[in-house]
């Protein structure tokens, strides 16, 4: 690397970072997943594609897989849904307004992940606070199975990962300029024609991101289906975990971990390339 190019210098450490705690990981689960399974040891010396061969031969782990994916992407619409009008009320605040709706959103992030998910099991059992509220209401007649279900592991879910996609979204409005809104009322647009024409398109540059991220989070969040889906649930993260230190069968772990890895990015790249005609739309 050149001194004359120091911008170069500049991203060694970044590069570094990188190699270390990314490429080289990654490089060592590929690997590790084609070792054979050890008799005295986690692994053994030899390779071999049984692990593939047994997670796509079973339709077991397709059916863990599937629904770690529809799972993850059924907490990514819903934050959508729930964080859009937050958003857009936390574009229009100012002042100390602002800072408290800053502070709401923020505020399933300062609590430990392990006494928020108590606090829904509390909240989620047979005698809690909500199918007491639902038996008040006259909504049910007799108290539900509220814990150890999908339900109740996508609601925690959407829970965390609100801000995740909130902030990104509220970003993308605070850039619309208000005089673009202006212009098309004022040439007859109504509000509905507003919001699609002019609004839904120029957020989507934090649309986007928010459900990448939250998306990717969701997919490989383990502790929150681990407590609240218990053994009822299966979910590709807890099976991994499972056989990497409760078994401690790690090539087969790895696999997993790889075919979980592999599913997602497929999974992304194929919401990348559907929604890129809309992202153009928006930069035009």
């Amino acid at each position: 690397m050149s001194l004359k190019n120091p911008k170069l210098l500049l991203a060694i450490p970044a590069i570094a970072l990188i190699f270390i705690f990314m490429i080289l990981p990654i490089t060592n689960m590929v690997e590790m997943s084609f070792r054979t399974p050890g008799i005295s040891a986690p692994f053994g010396d030899a390779y071999t594609t049984m692990h593939y061969d047994r997670i796509l031969s079973d339709g077991y782990y397709w059916g863990v897989l599937l629904r770690s994916l529809l799972t993850a992407g059924a907490v990514t619409l819903l934050c959508l849904l729930v964080s859009y009008p937050i958003a857009w009320h936390m574009s229009k605040a100012k002042g100390m307004k602002a800072v408290l709706l800053y502070a709401c959103i923020a505020s399933p992030l300062m609590t430990g992940v392990l006494v928020r998910n108590f606090g829904w099991m509390i909240a989620a059992a047979l005698n809690g606070p909500l199918n007491e509220t639902l038996l008040a209401l006259g909504i049910i007649e007799r108290p539900l199975r509220l814990l150890f279900t999908q339900g109740l592991v996508i609601l925690a879910l959407v829970h965390v990962f609100v801000p995740f996609m909130v902030l990104p979204i509220n970003n993308a409005l605070r850039n619309i300029s208000p005089t673009l809104i202006e212009a098309s009322s004022s040439m007859g647009a109504n509000r509905r024609e507003v919001f699609r024409d002019i609004i839904l398109p120029l957020s989507f540059p934090g649309i986007y991101p928010g459900m990448i991220l939250v998306y990717v989070l969701a997919v490989a969040a383990y502790v929150t289906p681990a407590l609240l889906g218990g053994q009822m649930v299966s979910y590709m993260p807890t099976l991994i975990i499972g056989e990497l230190t409760g078994t401690f069968q790690w090539p087969f772990g790895s696999a997993l971990a790889i075919v979980l890895s592999v599913s997602t990015i497929l999974v992304v790249g194929l919401f990348t390339a559907l929604t890129s005609r809309l992202m153009e739309r928006s930069k035009a």
